[in-house]
């Protein structure tokens, strides 16, 4: 009890609750006045920090409240889920996120385990209240799937998945061979923050070019007319991107936009990241190399996060999306 108390009120004093207050104000105060909705993209960020900040005041005033009713379960219960908040500080912790998922080495079985992931995080999403949206994806030829891009929305999101970014590693008895063998599939998860329009990104419209195609699916499933499909390539980077799971241009336009803005962000925070631990003596290149998590359903079931050597036993429990423990250890690490 005591612990738990103690815990509570280092909570309450970090999160500075007063400051919090102040915040709502202001920003409620901004709403009235008729220019703050001329511009959209800031008004939308402003009232969804404006909800964030409601939210964990009402959160902590929950938490005071179970414990003056000695509810100590349901209070440990909140804080250790209103701790996690502590630990969501970095500039864009607060953003949706762009999260991608790419089948690796292993043909079939690799691109079906794509699949599996995106089922993992897709629950994952449901249980956390977080809308997603497919923006592009690429179907196996027998199964599963290439490639996928999510976006995804909510609160902390990207503060919370950041960490999920790597290559992830599936042990099992092979479905798709008639032997059983076992076998060994990799996917590459990518995360990235929804930045929206940010003063440290410059995009000019001579940089890009645009092309507009019809998308469809298998069997003829989702073949569109007109020309609602897009692809994006950034002349000075080289970069290229595409979306076409919306039934409209100017929403896949968008889509693209958004996935461009982040990878060019993942570009900038890899070389600082490379220019920093050069610094230190060690730096890892992104992508392939980074296996984070392995999955093992033969001959045994466990699932092991491989930098903090937390596990579960449950491995179909965290397959249909309770991964919360893993994500949970990684943010306390830092």
């Amino acid at each position: 009890m005591e612990n738990i108390r103690k815990r509570a009120k280092i909570f309450l004093e970090k999160i500075e609750i007063e400051g919090k207050k102040k915040k709502i104000a202001e920003i409620e105060a901004q709403s009235l006045d008729p220019d703050f909705w001329k511009d959209t993209v800031d008004a939308s960020s402003k009232m969804q920090e404006l909800s964030n900040l409601q939210k964990v005041l009402e959160e902590a005033r929950e938490l005071e409240n179970l414990l003056n009713q000695q509810k100590l379960s349901e209070a440990e219960k909140l804080l250790n889920k209103l701790e996690n908040l502590l630990y969501l500080s970095g500039k864009y912790d607060k953003k949706s996120a762009i999260l991608s998922i790419h089948s690796g080495q292993g043909g079939v079985e690799a691109m079906d385990w794509a699949n599996m992931l995106y089922r993992m995080y897709s629950k994952f999403f449901d249980k956390k209240g977080w809308k997603y949206d497919i923006v592009e994806v690429t179907p196996g030829e027998e199964a599963g799937i290439k490639s996928i891009v999510l976006s995804v929305s909510g609160s902390y999101v990207y503060g919370f998945l950041r960490h999920e970014a790597g290559v992830h590693r599936l042990v099992r008895q092979s479905p798709f061979n008639a032997d059983n063998l076992r076998q060994t599939s990799f996917a590459l998860v990518e995360v990235m923050p929804d930045i929206e329009d940010s003063i440290d990104l410059e995009i000019k419209d001579e940089d890009l070019d645009w092309d507009f195609y019809r998308s469809g699916g298998h069997g003829g499933q989702n073949v569109n007319k007109v020309s609602t499909a897009v692809r994006l390539k950034h002349k000075p980077s080289g970069l290229i991107v595409s979306a076409q799971a919306q039934r409209y241009q100017g929403q896949n336009r968008e889509y693209a936009l958004k996935i461009l803005r982040a990878k060019l962000w993942l570009l900038k925070e890899e070389e600082r990241k490379k220019e920093e631990q050069k610094l230190k003596g060690g730096y890892k290149t992104p992508g392939w190399g980074n296996q984070i998590r392995s999955y093992v359903l033969h001959p045994y079931r466990m699932v092991k996060d491989l930098r903090t050597g937390y596990e579960e036993s449950n491995a179909e429990a965290v397959l249909d999306g309770s991964i919360d423990g893993f994500i949970d250890e990684e943010l306390r690490k830092l």
